[in-house]
């Protein structure tokens, strides 16, 4: 008979061959299984993010889901996105009235307003799920307001993004990825963003090679931006030279790059793996968030410190929130909600928000300003290693 040590000793194996949930199983099967492929589910009847990935694997094509869907090599850094928020448990409190708790939701970026601290990351092709394409999140996230970063690559050209707002007011930020050296091609993007009322740039950096996506090579979907890129700190200076708007960096994954990005004077920062399609065990988001708290937390306070990869939940926004992250960012959700169109992404925004304030609620948190590191147990005491 194994011994209580040899058994613990196999335990991370065991764990780490388990299978994998691509979504949760909360019952869809069984309540909308019945759904013909090629079709959506009500609405009405998607109940949380993770349906809309399962409603959008049954609705588009192989091909259009794969390319949203795909990570890197072997999908471990992607897993573990998505998993690696159930290794950190709540501590919550009670008799704590938190009855305005939806009155806290809103939060600032970069100086700019917004209802709630979460954000529409910058993702390709928004075309392959729907034929308005990008049109559907400028028009939800202005109703919702909150923030949308379109992505350079994107299915509809600036100018039609641009013209998808209902007036001036809103605030977008423009995500690019650049030809390091060809400054006349940047010098152009640059001033169409300006041109077209951005209020920020999203300079992705964690894209210096092609991504290693074996499940898109299969279906001819692989990363549009394949080349080497040159990039370095002098560069960032120079392109922040070159617009009169503030650069954010995006897909900053260690505490020493977000060390020096402060000391470059960086205004914002997105912790980011690419959603995992880039380079498989990558850390995600939560696990840089962790390092920068137990590391170097007056970080939080030197520069905005924003998140994304692998939030499906209400949850999952708190514990980015309560290690010092201002804002939140969602991919793939959102490109699934958008197989609805712009009332599926206006979905999708309502959901969490309500989710966020409900279990901030359940969290013992009454004002979500005030949310900190003691609300959850930060040792790893998950059900994997």
């Amino acid at each position: 008979m194994l011994s209580s040590l040899a058994l613990l000793s196999l335990l991370p194996v065991a764990l780490a061959t388990r299978p994998f949930l691509n979504e949760p199983d909360t019952g869809i099967e069984e309540a909308l299984g019945e759904t013909a492929t090629g079709t959506l589910p009500d609405l009405d009847q998607i109940v949380g993010l993770p349906d809309f990935d399962w409603a959008a694997r049954r609705y588009l094509n192989l091909s259009d889901y794969t390319y949203y869907r795909n990570g890197a090599a072997g999908e471990w850094s992607y897993r573990n996105n998505l998993e690696v928020f159930g290794r950190f448990r709540f501590r919550p409190r009670v008799m704590v009235d938190i009855t305005n708790i939806e009155s806290t939701l809103s939060t600032s970026i970069l100086g700019h307003n917004f209802s709630a601290p979460f954000f529409i990351s910058p993702a390709a092709s928004a075309g392959r799920a729907h034929p308005d394409a990008e049109a559907n999140f400028v028009k939800a996230a202005g109703e919702e307001n909150i923030l949308y970063i379109p992505a350079l690559y994107a299915t509809l050209s600036v100018d039609e993004i641009a013209a998808a707002k209902e007036d001036d007011s809103q605030v977008t930020f423009q995500q690019v990825y650049l030809d390091t050296l060809n400054d006349t091609a940047t010098q152009a993007i640059l001033d169409d963003a300006e041109r077209l009322g951005h209020k920020a740039i999203v300079f992705t950096v964690d894209s210096a090679a092609d991504g290693n996506r074996h499940r898109a090579a299969r279906f001819g979907v692989g990363s549009t931006d394949t080349a080497y890129t040159y990039s370095t700190w002098d560069y960032y200076h120079k392109l922040s030279n070159m617009t009169s708007l503030p650069v954010i960096l995006k897909g900053i994954q260690s505490v020493e790059d977000v060390k020096l990005a402060a000391k470059n004077n960086v205004p914002a920062i997105i912790l980011s793996n690419h959603g995992g399609r880039q380079l498989d065990s990558s850390p995600s988001s939560l696990e840089v968030a962790l390092e920068i708290h137990q590391e170097a937390p007056e970080l939080f306070e030197q520069l905005e410190i924003y998140a994304d990869g692998g939030v499906r939940y209400g949850a999952d926004v708190l514990k980015l929130l309560a290690l010092g992250v201002k804002a939140v960012g969602l991919g793939r959700p959102f490109m699934y909600a958008n197989a609805y169109g712009v009332d599926g992404v206006k979905h999708a925004i309502q959901l969490l928000k309500h989710e966020i304030a409900i279990d901030a609620g359940n969290l013992g948190v009454g004002d979500l300003s005030k949310i900190d590191a003691s609300y959850i147990k930060w040792a790893n005491n998950g059900w994997f290693s």
